[in-house]
């Protein structure tokens, strides 16, 4: 039997295996579509679109913070976001024009390393259906799963503006990275 990738979902698994699996698999290809790029690479936009690989990786940084700070215990979001924070719902995308390609690689990969830790914390305190600090409009707190879902549904969006930006950077097209990729700049680890 051939082996799997490392961010492969697993075929037949628990709920939190696909779930975490299904996450693992749109971090590295959306950190393979914004791999290895200089900074004219981060910042190229495409028709009427602000958007940039940059902007993304930078917006999704602070998500996975906000997501797994703020939303899963209520704690402040930490650094390096309370020192630069400029404000506003666009910020993380306009201010990555400012920052070196290995300042939001490290931004991303970072803040990965440290969402998976604090999910790994969160479930060993209990499964995907435990309450989060979360809270809707009616007071009911989400559960640990919802917050997982939301995330993999704002990877699904943006790996899919990230397919079409790296598109025109370079041509690189394909639904998952190569067997045995890597990123050069920056620190993810697959798997």
């Amino acid at each position: 039997m051939t082996e799997l990738p490392p961010w492969e979902p697993p075929f037949a698994g628990t709920d939190v295996e696909h779930v975490l699996g299904m996450l693992g698999r749109l971090r590295t290809t959306f950190r393979w579509k914004t791999a290895d790029l200089d900074a004219a690479g981060l910042q190229t936009r495409i028709g009427a679109s602000a958007l940039t690989l940059g902007g993304l990786l930078k917006h999704l940084a602070s998500t996975e913070d906000n997501v797994f700070t703020r939303r899963l215990s209520g704690a402040p979001i930490g650094e390096p976001w309370e020192s630069v924070w400029a404000g506003g719902e666009d910020w993380a995308f306009t201010s990555a024009a400012g920052d070196s390609p290995e300042q939001l690689y490290a931004y991303w990969d970072d803040a990965v390393a440290r969402s998976r830790a604090r999910l790994d914390a969160a479930l060993a305190g209990g499964g995907l259906d435990q309450p989060v600090d979360l809270t809707g409009p009616d007071g009911d707190h989400a559960s640990l799963r919802r917050l997982l879902c939301d995330l993999i549904e704002e990877y699904g969006r943006h790996t899919g503006h990230a397919d079409l930006l790296r598109e025109a950077v370079d041509g690189l097209v394909g639904e998952d990275p190569p067997s045995g990729w890597r990123p050069r700049v920056g620190r993810l680890s697959v798997g």
